[in-house]
């Protein structure tokens, strides 16, 4: 009976471990997406801040180092090699331990994010000029899809270098609003109108780029969660194999 319980335990942790490895993969991919995406929003944070960097590291980080436990745990699972068992779950806890702490800094820190954010947009729309083919073609992206223009409104163009020093009258390109009459749609740089109001969307983007980090936190938030359920569920079966095995047998392990 207790032979059978121990058979069951160890495919469950073998179980786990899988999970957490693809857990693990998934962070990872995130943590790239963060780093070479150059399509979103993250582009323009990215381009100007050193924090959402950072970020990317880290998760690439936590996902390459939760891959690597996961693989190990199956291993000592599989072999029930009790050394690799109690490392496991050593990293197990480390690993929770830093998850929590980064939760907790980010959730105390978030104004202060939300600031950065803020005056990182309001910076990069100064200095607009609709050259730089990385952070102002993904604001473009921004303002064209989700149809709104300036970080608060359109106001905010008013303060842009290259339009405060213009004889004519510019505006975003990206901004223009295709229900108002006007020259051929251009999806990047400034372009001039002859109106006396420019073409452009009257809503500012704030609202909906928060929008679009909350859902985007909400995926974030689900697969951290995921992987903590998967990181106790794994300690817990981990510490009850490793009580259970009487003796190591290296002979197990396949040599290669």
């Amino acid at each position: 009976m207790a032979k059978g319980c121990i058979t069951v335990t160890k495919y469950f942790l073998f179980l786990f471990n899988l999970l957490f490895f693809i857990f693990g993969a998934l962070i990872m991919g995130f943590g790239l997406w963060v780093l070479f995406d150059n399509q979103s929003f993250i582009a323009v944070l990215q381009e100007s801040s050193d924090t959402v960097k950072v970020a990317s590291y880290i998760l690439i980080a936590v996902g390459s180092l939760s891959m690597a436990m996961g693989f190990f745990g199956c291993i000592g699972a599989i072999y029930e090699i009790r050394c690799l068992l109690g490392l496991y779950f050593t990293c197990l806890l480390l690993i929770l331990i830093a998850q929590i702490t980064a939760g907790v800094l980010i959730y105390f820190q978030r104004d202060r994010l939300k600031h950065e954010m803020s005056n990182i947009i309001k910076g990069m729309i100064i200095n607009y000029t609709g050259q730089n083919r990385t952070t102002e073609h993904a604001w473009d992206y921004i303002q064209r899809t989700m149809q709104c223009c300036g970080w608060t409104g359109p106001g905010n163009w008013s303060e842009n270098i290259v339009i405060k020093n213009s004889s004519q009258d510019l505006h975003p390109c990206s901004c223009r609003n295709e229900s108002h009459p006007g020259p051929d749609i251009k999806y990047f740089g400034l372009c001039e109108h002859l109106s006396t109001e420019p073409p452009v969307f009257e809503s500012g983007c704030m609202s909906n780029v928060e929008k679009w980090l909350l859902d985007n936190f909400g995926v974030i938030l689900g697969i951290c969660v995921g992987v903590a359920v998967v990181e106790l569920l794994g300690m817990i079966l981990s510490m009850c194999l490793c009580k259970n095995v009487v003796q190591e047998d290296y002979t197990k392990v396949p040599k290669y």
